[in-house]
């Protein structure tokens, strides 16, 4: 029954991110938490992450900005491995209510506009530590990895490949130090990648419903559940 909601959920995510344009993944770190519990929901999450990466980084191979994909991981690896790191040691209420902080101020920012930067080297550079640093703690830091990218005005594959490239590179150090500090069995990992697989599913489904889907009223559900979510786990820290 467990794995059958981590699927379900991992695919309902995908279709919430397909058709909002955010907040699947964040909507999904709770409910892997309460299914495998805090301690290793984030390593779970990366690895079903790290898959779709993959695939929107390898459809747009030839169009990826190397350059800028570079100086962006210069600190977002760095800062995603410490990240992890303090994931790994801090004790399991301190992550549950990072987590939640997480969820709320990506919603500040999203609806006060904040993500809009200027493009350049010292966008890539300060972005990309903020990123890996959210990301290897709490799960994710897509959105702010995503307005770096944007800043930058690539075309819409090349935006979503060299960003993809970036969030996969983050992911693969982050499971490295999660498999060595973290409590990450085969099973785990197994879990992963099923609902890996049961995102891209989602998200190839969504392509399909965003069309008859009222966008802006959709968007302000999600944001309404991820803020009450958020402020579950910040106060009750779990």
């Amino acid at each position: 029954m467990i794995n059958f909601i981590l699927i379900a959920s991992s695919f309902i995510a995908a279709l919430i991110s397909g058709s909002a344009g955010f907040g699947g993944s964040l909507l999904l770190l709770p409910v892997v938490a309460a299914c495998v519990g805090a301690e290793v929901a984030v390593p779970v999450l990366t690895i079903a992450q790290l898959i779709g990466n993959l695939a929107r980084m390898t459809a747009g191979w030839r169009q990826i900005h190397w350059r800028e994909v570079g100086w962006f991981c210069i600190t977002a690896l760095p800062l995603a491995a410490l990240g992890a790191f303090g994931f790994s040691v801090l004790p399991n209420t301190i992550v549950t209510r990072c987590i939640g902080a997480v969820l709320i101020l990506f919603v500040i920012l999203k609806y006060k506009n904040i993500l809009k930067l200027r493009g350049g080297k010292k966008t890539l550079l300060i972005g990309g530590a903020v990123t890996g640093g959210l990301s290897g703690l709490a799960g994710s830091g897509g959105p702010i990895g995503a307005a770096v990218f944007l800043s930058l005005n690539l075309s819409p594959v090349a935006y979503i490949a060299s960003e993809a490239a970036t969030a996969s590179a983050m992911h693969i150090l982050k499971i490295f130090v999660y498999s060595k500090l973290a409590n990450v069995d085969t099973r785990s990992v197994l879990t992963g990648i099923a609902m890996g697989l049961a995102m891209a599913a989602g998200a190839f489904v969504a392509n399909r419903l965003v069309r008859n889907l009222d966008k802006q009223k959709f968007q302000t559900v999600v944001a309404a559940l991820l803020c009450l979510v958020g402020a579950n786990m910040l106060i009750f820290g779990s």
